[in-house]
Protein backbone atom coordinates (compact mmCIF):
# COMPACT_ATOMS: atom_id res chain seq x y z
CA UNK A 1 0.00 0.00 0.00
CA UNK A 2 1.26 3.12 -1.06
CA UNK A 3 1.63 6.17 2.02
CA UNK A 4 1.82 9.95 1.00
CA UNK A 5 3.59 12.78 2.77
CA UNK A 6 3.00 16.26 2.57
CA UNK A 7 6.50 18.01 2.77
CA UNK A 8 7.36 21.32 4.02
CA UNK A 9 10.52 23.48 4.17
CA UNK A 10 11.28 26.50 6.41
CA UNK A 11 13.90 28.46 8.03
CA UNK A 12 13.76 30.51 11.08
CA UNK A 13 16.41 32.18 12.51
CA UNK A 14 17.77 31.84 16.12
CA UNK A 15 20.12 31.42 18.73
CA UNK A 16 20.94 28.76 21.37
CA UNK A 17 23.87 27.18 22.36
CA UNK A 18 25.54 23.75 23.97
CA UNK A 19 26.50 24.07 27.69
CA UNK A 20 28.51 21.14 27.80
CA UNK A 21 30.24 21.10 24.50
CA UNK A 22 33.74 21.49 25.65
CA UNK A 23 33.16 18.63 28.21
CA UNK A 24 33.04 16.19 24.45
CA UNK A 25 35.32 18.75 22.58
CA UNK A 26 37.54 21.42 24.52
CA UNK A 27 38.01 23.12 20.76
CA UNK A 28 34.11 23.83 20.93
CA UNK A 29 33.85 25.72 23.55
CA UNK A 30 32.54 28.27 21.46
CA UNK A 31 29.48 26.53 21.35
CA UNK A 32 28.55 26.85 25.04
CA UNK A 33 27.68 31.05 24.41
CA UNK A 34 24.86 32.17 22.63
CA UNK A 35 25.58 31.53 19.00
CA UNK A 36 23.11 32.11 15.76
CA UNK A 37 22.35 30.17 12.69
CA UNK A 38 19.75 30.26 10.31
CA UNK A 39 17.57 26.52 11.16
CA UNK A 40 16.64 25.07 8.40
CA UNK A 41 13.66 22.58 8.84
CA UNK A 42 12.00 19.63 6.72
CA UNK A 43 8.67 18.29 8.07
CA UNK A 44 6.67 16.00 6.38
CA UNK A 45 2.97 14.67 7.60
CA UNK A 46 1.15 11.73 6.32
CA UNK A 47 -2.43 12.40 4.22
CA UNK A 48 -4.94 10.09 3.75
CA UNK A 49 -6.14 11.41 -0.01
CA UNK A 50 -4.80 13.50 -3.26
CA UNK A 51 -6.96 16.04 -2.19
CA UNK A 52 -4.79 17.97 0.06
CA UNK A 53 -5.86 17.18 3.53
CA UNK A 54 -3.81 19.17 4.81
CA UNK A 55 -2.79 22.36 2.73
CA UNK A 56 1.11 23.10 2.67
CA UNK A 57 1.31 26.24 2.74
CA UNK A 58 -1.05 26.39 5.78
CA UNK A 59 0.82 24.31 7.13
CA UNK A 60 4.09 25.93 6.58
CA UNK A 61 3.15 29.28 8.22
CA UNK A 62 1.45 26.63 11.43
CA UNK A 63 4.94 25.41 12.25
CA UNK A 64 6.87 29.20 11.84
CA UNK A 65 3.90 30.46 14.01
CA UNK A 66 4.16 27.78 16.71
CA UNK A 67 7.89 28.81 16.80
CA UNK A 68 7.84 32.50 16.96
CA UNK A 69 4.94 32.23 19.60
CA UNK A 70 7.51 29.97 21.70
CA UNK A 71 10.34 31.46 20.79
CA UNK A 72 10.40 34.77 19.82
CA UNK A 73 12.96 37.01 21.57
CA UNK A 74 12.34 40.74 21.81
CA UNK A 75 15.77 41.55 23.16
CA UNK A 76 17.23 39.63 20.38
CA UNK A 77 14.94 39.94 17.54
CA UNK A 78 14.56 36.28 16.38
CA UNK A 79 14.01 32.86 17.85
CA UNK A 80 15.86 31.62 20.85
CA UNK A 81 16.32 28.02 21.23
CA UNK A 82 18.41 28.49 24.33
CA UNK A 83 19.83 25.48 25.18
CA UNK A 84 17.90 23.15 22.61
CA UNK A 85 19.78 21.01 20.08
CA UNK A 86 18.59 20.19 16.57
CA UNK A 87 17.64 16.61 17.97
CA UNK A 88 15.79 18.19 20.52
CA UNK A 89 13.44 21.03 17.98
CA UNK A 90 12.89 18.54 16.06
CA UNK A 91 11.36 16.13 18.07
CA UNK A 92 9.05 18.84 19.64
CA UNK A 93 8.03 19.42 16.34
CA UNK A 94 7.36 16.19 14.92
CA UNK A 95 5.12 15.68 18.96
CA UNK A 96 3.51 19.36 18.36
CA UNK A 97 1.81 18.35 14.92
CA UNK A 98 2.28 14.74 14.57
CA UNK A 99 4.77 14.37 11.53
CA UNK A 100 6.33 11.29 10.09
CA UNK A 101 9.73 12.99 10.00
CA UNK A 102 11.71 15.97 10.90
CA UNK A 103 15.09 17.45 10.26
CA UNK A 104 16.69 20.31 12.19
CA UNK A 105 19.74 21.67 10.11
CA UNK A 106 21.96 24.39 11.29
CA UNK A 107 22.71 26.75 8.19
CA UNK A 108 21.59 23.94 6.09
CA UNK A 109 24.72 22.31 7.07
CA UNK A 110 24.79 20.00 9.72
CA UNK A 111 21.79 18.95 11.98
CA UNK A 112 19.32 15.99 12.75
CA UNK A 113 16.59 14.07 11.61
CA UNK A 114 13.98 12.35 13.86
CA UNK A 115 11.16 9.97 12.04
CA UNK A 116 7.69 9.36 14.11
Amino acid sequence: KMKTNIICRLQVEGLHWWADASKYEPTMVYLESPHRHIFHIEVKKTVFHDDRDVEFIVFKRKIKKYLEDVYYDEQYDLCNFRNRSCEMLAKELLQEFDLSYCAVYEDNENGAEVYG
